[in-house]
């Protein structure tokens, strides 16, 4: 295939190279595989590139070559290179063989691939047994390396251009393996359409400090960070994150380094039980943005050692055992930066209205005039559950004592699957929050003495009303046409029994 390759290509080709597993394990493995395969392919393609131009440049000197790589983002053992695994695809160890040579990646590149001692593929294995016995497990590699071998996936920059052409193919990727990931699919992606919502919501700026707590696969993050470029054109930014999950923190890891965010730092641990983002003085670091879409309502949180946290994250009250959001928005609110951080987090709804310590929590942030606005979500927006949201925005250097409540429940595209916001929608919730706008039936900006008057209950039925009245019955009228259908009634009948006697049935 010569020429520029379109993403369409890229996309079709690698959602078909996953055929390979379908069958045999699920979407959830396989896509460790999957999104592995085309990092290292990536950066397979990309040293090829560069070492063909260097050869062509200065002929056919490999040790001078060799030295000119070393000046790359990356280093790339040329036995750990996917060509030397391709070569090989028909011996039997494949698994072994590609284990290795991600090992042998991580070990030439530093930091860049490890964080504390955590690498990126220390939970991914190509040598496992859940690709069944040796010989089935050798053949499966053997064609997904082939699958990586189509012209569609010649990944070399002389041919596909932008880097954001193999970033947006690992965010598809990801989007795919989400749609399909039933349950868990929530845990690592956030719809695209929702964290460009967010996104322009927090606005941020050109040196700005941007966290997410529960960061998943980092979408929601690096769309903050891509704001900046696109608005300011300006890379003038960090980004910060930690994700729980070994293998979705990995993910993170290569979706930064596939779309060249090269200053940023994912953690790898439990937010609530064991922050990792701290300052030389081990304390909370701060940010000026933090944003997140963590678990909804998650279970078994770290109840147990709340009340003693060293961080006093939980003064305003420790959340129930079996519902952790509002100890992520406790988190969320001390790790802003006083007077100006701001944030967005989104939550199930009954954050809004729940009693009990959440409805004391909520009074708290409330007085202390934290909470900026609330953001009603359509049903069906995010995968594996189909209950409807809300985005609750938070700020540090709030002046008015108003919360702007938005109703955009009705706001949405139908999908196959999935609700989706569209570029008018978003549009609408943006100029509305922006400008603080009431708008009858869409949005309403309430002060203090409301809430409090509603026991600061934030149920956005309580602001907002969308009741549409029924329109009046015209009983006149329904009687008029009553008469009607009874005329034509009879009148069928009549014509009925004729055809009747004519069959010979009537009397």
């Amino acid at each position: 295939m010569s020429g520029k390759v379109k993403q369409d290509d890229i996309n079709k080709a690698l959602w078909a190279a996953c055929d390979i597993f379908r069958g045999t394990i699920s979407a959830d493995t396989y896509k460790d595989f999957i999104l592995t395969m085309l990092f290292l392919k990536y950066i397979s393609d990309v040293w090829q590139d560069h070492y063909d131009t260097y050869k062509k440049q200065y002929g056919d000197e490999p040790e001078l070559i060799e030295e000119m790589l070393k000046n790359e983002r990356f280093v790339l053992p040329r036995d750990a290179s996917y060509y030397a695994l391709y070569d090989k695809r028909h011996e039997p160890g494949n698994g072994e063989r590609i284990d290795q040579a991600l090992h042998a990646i991580e070990e030439a590149n530093g930091t860049k691939l490890k964080d504390a001692g955590k690498s990126v593929f220390q939970d991914i294995s190509f040598n496992t047994d859940r690709l069944g016995e040796e010989k089935q497990k050798n053949t499966i590699l053997r064609d997904l390396l082939q699958e990586f071998a189509k012209p569609e996936l010649n990944l070399k920059p002389s041919r596909v251009g932008s880097l954001d052409v193999i970033g947006n193919a690992y965010e598809y990727l990801i989007k795919n393996f989400a749609t399909n990931g039933g349950q868990k699919a929530g845990e690592f992606y956030t719809p695209p359409e929702v964290s460009e919502l967010i996104a322009e919501l927090l606005d941020p700026q050109p040196g700005d400090t941007i966290c997410d707590p529960a960061c998943g696969s980092a979408s929601l993050l690096m769309k903050c960070g891509r704001k900046v470029r696109e608005h300011h054109n300006s890379k003038n930014y960090a980004l910060y994150g930690q994700e729980a999950i070994g293998s979705t923190w990995s993910m993170a890891k290569m979706n930064m380094f596939l779309h060249g965010e090269d200053n940023h730092k994912i953690e790898w641990g439990d937010t609530l039980r064991n922050p990792k983002l701290l300052d030389p003085n081990g304390q909370l670091l701060k940010f000026d943005i933090v944003t997140a879409n963590p678990p909804f309502s998650l279970d078994k949180w770290g109840h147990d050692t709340a009340e003693h946290d060293k961080f006093a994250r939980f003064d305003r009250g420790i959340p129930p055992k079996t519902k952790g959001d509002y100890a992520f928005i406790l988190h969320m609110i001390e790790t802003l930066k006083p007077k100006t951080g701001r944030m967005a987090v989104i939550v199930p709804h009954g954050v809004l209205f729940r009693g009990s310590t959440e409805g004391k929590i909520r009074q708290k942030l409330i007085d202390e005039n934290l909470l900026d606005a609330v953001i009603g979500l359509p049903e069906k927006l995010f995968y594996g559950t189909g209950i409807p949201a809300a985005i609750l925005i938070f700020n540090k250097g709030k002046v008015d004592e108003t919360v702007l409540f938005i109703d955009a429940s009705l706001e949405f595209k139908s999908g196959k699957n999935q609700n989706l916001l569209d570029k008018e929608h978003i549009s609408n919730i943006l100029t509305t929050y922006r400008h603080r706008i009431n708008s009858e039936k869409y949005s309403y900006r309430a002060n203090l003495k409301e809430i409090q008057a509603n026991d600061y209950n934030l149920n956005i039925p309580r602001y907002v009303d969308t009741f549409e009245k029924d329109a009046e019955i015209d009983l006149v009228a329904v009687h008029e046409e009553r008469k009607k259908i009874s005329t034509k009634l009879a009148e069928l009948e009549i014509t009925m029994e004729k055809y009747l006697k004519e069959l010979g049935y009537g009397a």
